[in-house]
């Protein structure tokens, strides 16, 4: 590893959560990466769970999963496809885990018969955190930490403790502090009120932390005049102040940061080499998203629909998919639930194509397995992740191979047709936490299938997150009836991808395609998916 200085970003949040921290983190990386830096981001969040992965959706949204096979926050997500890099375990971090190191450490003596205390050692420990992220890439540049919640959160004053004391450490000219806050616009009034930035600023600076430059999350243009106001009270100059406006993609976000020019403050406050910035690629593509040629309906069946953060790198691969074919996909939500009482025809009758995503538990699979039925049926271009594959398989050998008790030990362990069973190495396991098979592993590609055509290549690599697999014993009669297994693991030992050629589209991976899509570059799964849906609906209409 290099032995120069690594620089470090801090991005906070305050007045209210969900203002987009992970978003502007993505922006300012990918700014900073189009000047020729080497940039990587940590997400840290308050949380006492050592990592999101057995966190519902519900509370949550999404688990993104790394390459390493790290679970993690779904701004790790958003991450990767901005910066287009492979993240890993130390680029997210929680309370949970770095209470559990110091734990361990004092659990074996480590400390010497001393007091553990919040400050220093769980201060420390998040320091540790911080450094690893920032040596875990060669010859970085820039390190952004992303910090979960929102200032003034009981549950994150050790990180903003850790955080004051870091900038302390490393000199003002390596760490900067950026403040994400919320300017309202007050309709009745027809006014922009600062004073909710004012108080969160002043609450950060009563832990000790001075931000040098304050993001200002507006639905409206910030008036000169409130910058002015924004930086007297805050400490900042009113250059300082960026206007941080709604936008209609998350894509044009970082052209509005350079427009405002907040990268190069960046780079004049951290004393880094200013380069010149073309964002003609990332232009295009807003364009192509605001000008879409073409428009397709696909139905995404799952349980989790009514939070779409549940299913967020899937919406985003649906909007590279598109980009790439000249199309916007507008995507119809449908509760597994009611496909379990209803009619799939009723539901599914105008879209051009169906996705069933990953899960877990037994709700709403009948409704998956219909809908499943419907477009094996009706040749309606279907794509399965993860579950999605399990479900086509209990499907496949309900209606075809005539094993009409057939299912998954995961939801019915008293059937005796378990054609979904579990992976040999997750037999008797207990333990809830990080114990799936997760991360990357290899697939092989079967030569003359659609996988292969595909992806062109005759191995690839991708992600996964299960515990259940397509049960060996079964394969046979699978095959036997004309479903296609076109991608397995390098031993042949467990089934990856599943097809039917008999069908236009038909195809589901065991793995998540959707964690390896990047704004510039579509996963290919998705964009021969989406090319498939154009195809069906010019036929049909």
């Amino acid at each position: 590893m290099s032995n120069k200085t690594v620089k470090t970003i801090f991005i906070t949040g305050g007045v209210v959560s969900s203002l987009g921290k992970g978003i502007a983190s993505s922006s300012l990386g990918l700014l900073l990466k189009q000047r020729g830096l080497r940039v990587t981001i940590l997400k840290l969040d308050p949380y006492l769970n050592v990592d999101p992965g057995t966190l519902s959706p519900y509370q949550h949204g999404e688990v993104f999963v790394t390459e390493d096979g790290a679970e993690t926050d779904l701004d790790l997500g958003h991450y990767e496809r901005f910066l287009d890099i492979n993240l890993s375990q130390n680029n997210n971090s929680t309370t949970g885990r770095i209470y559990h190191n110091v734990i361990e450490r004092e659990r074996k003596g480590e400390y010497l018969g001393k007091t553990v205390q919040v400050v220093p050692h769980i201060t420390d420990e998040i320091r540790k955190a911080i450094d690893r992220a920032a040596s875990s890439v060669e010859d970085l540049d820039v390190l952004i930490v992303e910090l979960g919640g929102t200032v003034g959160d009981i549950e994150g004053l050790h990180f903003l403790e850790a955080i004051r004391q870091y900038k302390l450490d490393k000199g003002r000219d390596n760490v900067i502090n950026l403040h994400l806050t919320l300017v309202p616009y007050i309709k009745t009034s027809g006014e922009i009120k600062t004073k909710p930035t004012q108080h969160s600023v002043q609450k950060l600076r009563e832990i000790g932390i001075q931000p040098d430059i304050i993001l200002c999350r507006t639905e409206r243009a910030l008036p000169d005049e409130a910058r002015r106001k924004i930086g007297l009270f805050c400490n900042v100059s009113s250059e300082a102040v960026i206007e941080a406006r709604d936008a209609e993609s998350i894509y044009e976000v970082p052209v509005l940061f350079e427009e405002e020019g907040l990268a190069k403050q960046v780079i004049d406050l951290l004393k880094l080499n200013q380069k010149e910035v073309d964002l003609k690629e990332l232009k295009d593509l807003i364009f192509h998203i605001k000008h879409p040629e073409k428009k397709v309906r696909i139905a995404v069946t799952g349980k989790y629909v009514e939070l779409r953060d549940a299913y967020k790198s899937i919406i985003e691969s649906f909007i590279h998919a598109g980009v790439a074919n000249k199309a916007v996909v507008e995507l119809l939500w449908v509760d597994s639930e009611e496909v379990e009482h209803g009619k799939a025809e009723d539901l599914l009758k105008d879209v051009s194509g169906l996705l069933v995503p990953g899960g877990f538990g037994d709700r709403g699979i009948e409704g998956k397995i219909s809908a499943i039925k419907y477009a094996r049926e009706n040749d309606l271009p279907f794509f399965g992740i993860c579950l999605g594959l399990q479900c086509a398989v209990i499907e496949f050998a309900r209606s075809v191979c005539g094993l009409e008790h057939a299912n998954s030990r995961e939801f019915n362990p008293n059937c005796d047709e378990f054609v979904i069973d579990f992976m040999e190495e997750q037999v008797g396991v207990t333990r809830k936490g990080g114990t799936m098979r997760l991360g990357a592993y290899p697939c092989v590609l079967k030569e003359g299938t659609l996988a292969r055509s595909i992806y062109q290549v005759p191995q690839i690599s991708e992600r996964h997150r299960h515990r259940f697999e397509v049960n060996n014993n079964y394969r046979d009669c699978l095959e036997k009836h004309g479903m296609v297994i076109s991608g397995t693991s390098p031993d042949n030992m467990l089934v990856e991808m599943v097809e039917l050629p008999s069908k236009r589209w038909f195809l589901a991976g065991q793995f998540h395609p959707e964690f390896k899509t990047r704004a510039l570059r579509a996963h290919p799964l998705f964009k021969s998916f989406v090319k498939a849906a154009l195809d069906y609906q010019e036929e049909t209409k």
